[in-house]
């Protein structure tokens, strides 16, 4: 059973409130996955570390107008969208479910993820910075 709306109101804003746009369906998941470029993909989730350490961590990446960003931000939220959870891990089929986690496709190749495990034993800056780096490495012009 997906957890209330209005529990995770909060925790989905702390996203969208900076640009991320939500996958609610898996027609979204696959229309944004269908696509080339980058896109970089956030499973949300009502945990302390995604609390903590994720959502500031990409809200941080967002303000920043120093950071180029991939194409696309985009989140599904685990245990409230769960078909579209459900669609995207299809796409990171090979690593096991993880929430929160960070995924980041270049034409619709997985070329970096960060799964719970790494995030829930760092701070939100720690995290920001490893992606700073990998977006300098991946999204060169």
């Amino acid at each position: 059973m997906p957890y209330s709306p209005l529990l995770i109101k909060p925790f989905k804003e702390e996203l969208t409130d900076f640009g991320v746009k939500e996958l609610l369906t898996p027609e979204d998941v696959d229309k944004a996955m269908d696509q080339n470029g980058t896109t970089m993909v956030i499973i949300n989730s009502v945990c302390g570390c995604a609390a903590g350490m994720a959502r500031p961590a990409i809200r941080k990446i967002m303000e920043d107008d120093s950071i180029k960003k991939p194409d696309r931000v985009l989140t599904v939220f685990a245990g409230q969208d769960l078909e579209a959870t459900a669609r995207f891990r299809n796409y990171i089929a090979d690593i096991p479910p993880s929430s929160p986690s960070i995924a980041l496709f270049k034409d619709k190749e997985l070329v970096y993820f960060i799964p719970k495990h790494r995030i829930e034993s760092r701070d939100a800056n720690s995290i920001a910075n490893d992606l700073t780096g990998v977006f300098e490495e991946y999204l060169a012009d």
